[in-house]
């Protein structure tokens, strides 16, 4: 048994984003501190959107990330529909799956490739690749550029998008459009094939800690990403509106952002949690990176979720070609087009109603909660996001990643970089989580 002492702090953890630090203690052998301190400024977007109009709703929240800006426009619209009581069309539902398979590429290609792959090819940052592995970058770039550009053929752009609202969109696709996405989506496989060729040859640490995971799931066909009830691996199914029953929010003393449980001490939520939850619903390709990665469910090693947003990627990509097709096959609607008018929906009812918006993101299951006013005034929101209900099983991990590694005789830098990496495996998106404030009055 080590009787080692170790501190470890890791101020502003590179590769993630938002501020978080790494805190470890070891006194002769015993862990007696270890934590993930989110130092990130609160942010009040639920302030921000209380005697907003619902209609207004999903381009304040897209603010909240510049990583996920469609999938928080999603998220926002579904509660705004829920409490409406809009049933969304078929046409509309299919180019939703489509913005939402494209944000998800978007996002873990940018995670795989310039946040995880430096770890994994073993260089500080993304940038020594560019010498090293200039054919890997240019992949990784022009990617990323390939999702960003059929983002903005659908809905204006992909930061912050314009065109999807409450009810549809305020501007649909053309034939052209159609058109140049589909050779762009097409002309993506080859690089995806290549990626997955990539980090099937790489090494991921070893190491496993079983922990309750949570997603979507659906009794209806298909991978589950825009709607359906809230699943564990523990057995619970919930419908969306017992968001809370699942998240159980509490505040850690040393986080700006809340914490989350449910049945066990902590939870799991994003591509691993999906993939724990929903393999059988897959895609054949996505199936077959899975098994020549040598992944089944239930997988809990969490440094795999990188690996599990790559089987994600390749899921997103064949489905994203197949909804192109269907829709060119069947033809646009263009009468289903949502004409805007002095930031109200024209055609659309207004009346007063709660609603839950439940999307699986890159990063997991996000909720957005309105409560509006008979004229669509919100009254009060709540969002949950996917790295708040991340933090507390880090935190999880890492107390128990700590002494099998010191058990191992590892090096203090050894420790920080396997505890850096555990982190950054999640792709934590700390600036979206931050929605605590802790003040304490003086003298008063």
């Amino acid at each position: 048994m080590s009787t080692r002492n170790v501190q470890i702090t890791v101020e502003y953890l590179t590769r993630v984003e938002g501020h978080g630090n790494i805190v470890v203690n070891v006194k002769e052998g015993r862990l007696d501190a270890c934590r993930l301190d989110v130092v990130e400024s609160p942010r009040f977007f639920e302030g921000m959107l209380r005697g907003r109009s619902l209609f207004e709703a999903q381009h304040i929240t897209s603010r909240i990330c510049g990583i996920c800006a469609c999938g928080h426009s999603l998220a926002s619209i579904q509660a705004a529909e829920d409490a409406l009581g809009i049933t969304p069309s078929e046409q509309t539902v299919k180019l939703r799956k489509l913005l939402l398979h494209l944000e998800i590429l978007d996002s873990h290609i940018l995670h795989i490739y310039l946040l995880a792959a430096p770890d994994l090819l073993g260089v500080k940052s993304f940038l020594p690749l560019i010498d090293t592995h200039d054919k890997v970058v240019r992949r990784a770039l022009r990617m990323k550029k390939t999702c960003n550009e059929i983002c903005e053929a659908l809905v204006g752009r992909h930061v912050h998008p314009i065109s999807a609202t409450v009810g549809g969109f305020t501007k649909l696709p053309g034939e052209r459009d159609l058109d140049a996405m589909l050779n762009m989506l097409n002309g993506m496989r080859p690089d995806m094939d290549a990626t997955v060729e990539l980090i099937s040859s790489l090494k991921f640490p070893q190491f496993e800690r079983d922990t309750e995971y949570v997603a979507l799931v659906s009794d209806d066909g298909g991978y589950p990403l825009l709607a359906g009830d809230i699943g564990s691996t523990e057995g619970v199914r919930m419908h969306k509106k017992e968001y809370k029953r699942i998240t159980n929010e509490f505040v850690a003393p040393h986080s700006s952002a809340k914490h989350t449980k449910l049945i066990r001490g902590s939870y799991a939520v994003g591509a691993l949690a999906r993939f724990n939850l929903n393999y059988d619903k897959l895609l054949p390709g996505a199936k077959d990176v899975a098994s020549l990665l040598g992944m089944k469910p239930k997988c809990i090693n969490p440094y795999l979720n990188t690996a599990a947003q790559l089987i994600e990627s390749v899921h997103c990509l064949e489905d994203a070609i197949a909804i192109v097709e269907d829709i060119k096959e069947k033809g646009i609607k263009d009468d289903e087009v949502i004409l805007v008018a002095l930031n109200e929906q024209s055609r659309i009812p207004v009346k007063a109603g709660n609603g839950v918006g439940a999307v699986e993101v890159p990063r997991g299951i996000l909720f957005h909660n309105y409560e509006i006013d008979e004229k669509g005034t919100i009254l009060n929101a709540n969002c949950i996001i996917p790295t708040n209900q991340n933090l507390n099983n880090i935190e999880h991990d890492m107390k128990k990643l700590v002494p099998e590694v010191l058990a191992r005789d590892k090096s203090d830098e050894e420790i920080t970089l396997a505890l850096e990496m555990l982190v950054r495996a999640y792709d934590p998106c700390i600036s979206c989580s931050t929605h605590f404030l802790d003040i304490r009055f003086v003298n008063r």
